[in-house]
């Protein structure tokens, strides 16, 4: 309690009052605790309602457009078509023994090394990183990679 007031309503006080100053004071552009005013109070006296931003804006683009003698329209070139995307040779190894093969899980494997073996396996193989033609053989190998990991961290809680 402040003077027997909450501190709520003397916050309120205060700020009514402030309010009360501010319809006194002359109208200007510049906010309340900043000690300087804004760019548009010091551009040669013009004042922000009298300037027209927009105008300014094309004049702006009027003078850095090329003249018309200075364009000149060449042949537009043919879109290049693109090539047939070319299957990477690992995505065409969808069979479990190959997948297991390039995992190499063996009985020395620790969870961690098992977890950073899916992480560069996903690396290369992971169907987001692959065009769109090849997606369905690098989600086989991503779903066998991944039966194949977690069983070997099951089998490492045993």
């Amino acid at each position: 309690m402040l003077f027997g007031q909450s501190v709520f309503q003397s916050v309120l006080d205060r700020l009514k009052a402030d309010d009360e100053n501010e319809l006194d004071a002359p109208v200007s552009a510049r906010i309340r605790g900043l000690t300087t005013g804004l760019a548009f109070d010091v551009m040669e006296g013009v004042s922000v309602a009298s300037a027209q931003p927009g105008q300014a804006y094309l004049d702006l683009l009027e003078s850095d457009a090329p003249c018309e003698e200075e364009i000149s329209p060449g042949p537009e070139p043919e879109p290049a078509a693109e090539p047939e995307p070319v299957m990477p040779e690992h995505l065409s190894r969808t069979a479990p023994q190959d997948v297991a093969a390039e995992l190499s899980i063996s009985a020395r494997d620790t969870v961690q090394s098992l977890g950073e073996k899916r992480r560069a396996f996903a690396k290369m193989n992971h169907p987001d990183g692959v065009d769109l033609l090849f997606r369905e053989n690098a989600a086989k190998r991503m779903t066998i990679a991944n039966l194949l990991i977690d069983e070997a961290i099951k089998r490492l809680g045993r």
